[in-house]
């Protein structure tokens, strides 16, 4: 089994930052070394939408509508993977959910981003 815990989620103002964490952990990580680690969203009524992902090697890629805004990275010798989240629009209020596959698809429980004045 395989087990992803998200933090850092939060209310902050239009034009602030938040800082995601998601660590994953569990013996089948083992056999799948090269996994990429991926973060989407969801607003109430609107469907999941990938927001960023990051390769093992570091290859990554960005929503458009979180380009030049929204950073991801990731310790490989930790399993965890961030999202430096800058310049937050109300647009982004979602909840924030980690992802990867390893061998199945496994999700973390999710975290609440508000941004509101």
């Amino acid at each position: 089994q395989v087990q992803l815990v998200e933090s850092g989620g939060g209310l902050v103002q239009p034009g602030g930052s938040l800082r995601l964490s998601c660590a994953a952990s569990g013996r089948t990580l083992s056999s799948y070394v090269s996994y990429v680690m991926s973060w989407y969203r969801q607003a109430p009524g609107n469907q999941r939408e990938l927001v960023a992902s990051i390769s093992r090697g570091g290859t990554i890629n960005y929503a458009d509508s979180v380009k030049g805004r929204f950073a991801i990275s990731r310790d490989n010798a930790k399993n965890t993977a961030y999202l430096q989240m800058n310049n937050l629009k109300p647009e982004d209020t979602a909840v924030y959910y980690c992802y990867i596959w390893v061998g199945g698809d496994y999700w973390g429980q999710g975290t609440q981003v508000t941004v509101s004045s």
